[in-house]
């Protein structure tokens, strides 16, 4: 029986990254910055390229199938889904910091000319997947993932069941109005949404400095990074509240640049805005790091298209170890 091969693509708003996997773990992973000039197929074009790359690095001859793990959110045209995303799609923005006039991105069209057996996902839910696999909350029947990062991503589990939506776009709490006073403007045009008042981007255009400089600033104590920082993780926790509360769920895992780099000491923050309200409903709702760590969006694109056979030997063996480097 011929060796199978599948591939994994994750779509941030910063980086993007593929990886080619066997039964034997991943064989090679390669990312870069994500694409944002050119035409609206531009984006899509590059990721086939950075995918053939990798598996002619691994000797690979071709993959069977294709997981996408990318951010949203996800709209239809024709029947195929196309990425609608402020962090990536100039039109979509009011920031000045993305160089196109991309009102959507044909993702599954582009894809689909190469890569017939293909499944794209929000990547939150991926990640939630991939968590429930093999991370944090294997078998939990509820539990939420949330990415905070250059955006802020929820993927949704209740009673065993992933919340998908209409257009895929379930968990996009990114976007929840928190706020009418608030002066946090989101790349959405939102003013006051979630995401406008904690993401990555735009912490980091409010300072006029990186995510990284913000978040390293208000670790080392300075007043205005930290009061942002600190600000940023109260909202996140009165967030979570909400979404527990809603689906009464048990577990949050929580990944992402943001919180692989800062969780240790923003997770207090966090759960004492969920733990201090209602204790009826919150009573064990607790907060988790990603046990798949920096790998959670890769893994959440591989195990969209994981054969069930694999599913054993790589909780067993957790053969990703290999290959995680970009190389």
């Amino acid at each position: 029986m011929a060796k199978r091969f599948i591939g994994g693509i994750d779509i941030g708003g910063t980086k993007v990254a593929v990886t080619v996997a066997s039964e034997d773990g991943i064989l090679c992973r390669l990312s870069e910055p994500t694409l944002k000039s050119g035409s609206e197929e531009a984006l899509p074009s590059r990721i086939l390229e950075l995918l053939q790359m990798a598996c002619s690095k691994a000797g690979v001859p071709v993959v069977d199938a294709v997981g996408v793990s990318s951010c949203g959110p996800f709209a239809r045209t024709e029947g195929q889904l196309v990425l609608v995303t402020p962090n990536i799609c100039g039109a979509l923005s009011d920031a000045n910091d993305l160089p196109n006039h991309w009102e959507s991105i044909p993702l599954e069209r582009v894809l689909r000319r190469h890569h017939a057996s293909l499944v794209i996902c929000n990547d939150a839910v991926a990640a939630l997947h991939a968590e429930r696999l093999f991370g944090a909350v294997q078998d939990e029947p509820n539990c939420v993932y949330v990415t905070w990062s250059t955006g802020v991503g929820f993927g949704l589990c209740v009673d065993g069941h992933l919340l998908g939506g209409k257009h895929g776009n379930a968990g996009h709490a990114g976007h929840m109005l928190m706020s009418e006073s608030s002066d946090a403007v989101c790349g959405c045009g939102n003013r006051g949404d979630l995401e406008g008042m904690i993401s990555g981007r735009n912490l980091a255009r409010r300072l006029g400095r990186t995510p990284a400089e913000v978040f390293n600033a208000a670790r080392a104590g300075e007043p205005a990074a930290l009061e942002l920082a600190a600000e940023a993780a109260r909202w996140l926790g009165r967030a979570l509240y909400n979404v527990a509360v809603t689906l009464d769920t048990r577990s949050i895992v929580i990944g992402g640049a943001v919180w692989e780099h800062h969780g240790d000491w923003l997770a207090p923050v966090v759960q004492q805005e969920i733990s201090s309200r209602f204790a009826a409903l919150t009573r064990d709702v607790h907060i988790l790091h990603a046990g798949l760590g920096a790998l959670v969006a890769d893994i959440g694109a591989l195990s969209l298209v994981l054969p069930e056979e694999w599913m054993a030997g790589w909780r067993q063996r957790r053969p990703w170890g290999r290959g995680q480097a970009d190389r």
